[in-house]
């Protein structure tokens, strides 16, 4: 039964993102205080350009610590090679890629713009639902 449902029945739809030219500080405490690893970056047109990690954030605290740089913006620190999956992708093939991966989710893209964000914890709640 899960090879019918799709992933856009259980992305996250309601997405925290952030400007390229966001000051990469207020960017860093958007996300910790929103408590997630990671957002979406989104251009002024609505195309994903990036994400910034919490990976990335860790290269600016260290940077600002150890070499007293003082930031930057966004774009200066973000991932560029976003690998994402468009709507209407299977929940098992979505299963198949997060278990050949090393990704924790995947931004979801129709029509060209972001549209979601799926997880691992997505995809085990619709099979687990299903099951």
């Amino acid at each position: 039964m899960t090879d019918m449902l799709s992933i856009d029945d259980y992305m996250t739809v309601d997405i925290i993102s952030l400007d390229p030219d966001m000051d990469i500080h207020k960017a860093i405490k958007i996300l910790i205080e929103n408590r997630i690893s990671g957002a979406p970056v989104i251009s002024d047109t609505g195309e994903l350009v990036g994400i910034l990690s919490k990976k990335d954030c860790l290269k600016v605290a260290f940077s600002a610590n150890y070499y007293q740089d003082l930031g930057g913006r966004v774009s200066d620190y973000m991932s560029v090679d976003v690998e994402t999956v468009n709507t209407g992708t299977s929940i098992i093939d979505m299963a198949e890629r997060f278990l050949s991966g090393t990704y924790h989710r995947f931004p979801v893209v129709g029509n060209g713009h972001l549209v979601g964000l799926i997880s691992r914890h997505d995809i085990l709640k619709a099979i687990e639902e299903q099951g």
